[in-house]
């Protein structure tokens, strides 16, 4: 995994932590809600850089190299 992949695959991380904060509770989710921009812009950004736009395949298995809990096999 090279850094502008590293990268990519954090900033994807970030994105999906802070999207389930956000949804965590539906009663509250549209006051949070617009606090994703940044980090799909971020996210956006970094995928770009990686050349994973559309390479879903390429960026989950980086995902899973660097957070293997989020592959769902501790489950």
């Amino acid at each position: 995994m090279d850094s502008d992949e590293l990268a990519a695959a954090q900033a994807y991380v970030r994105l999906l932590e802070a999207t389930r904060a956000a949804l965590a509770d539906p009663d509250d989710a549209p006051v949070y809600l617009p606090l994703l921009t940044s980090p799909m812009r971020e996210a956006d950004q970094a995928l770009r850089s990686a050349g994973l736009t559309g390479n879903e395949d390429r960026l989950f298995a980086l995902v899973r190299a660097l957070q293997p809990s989020l592959s769902g096999s501790d489950r």
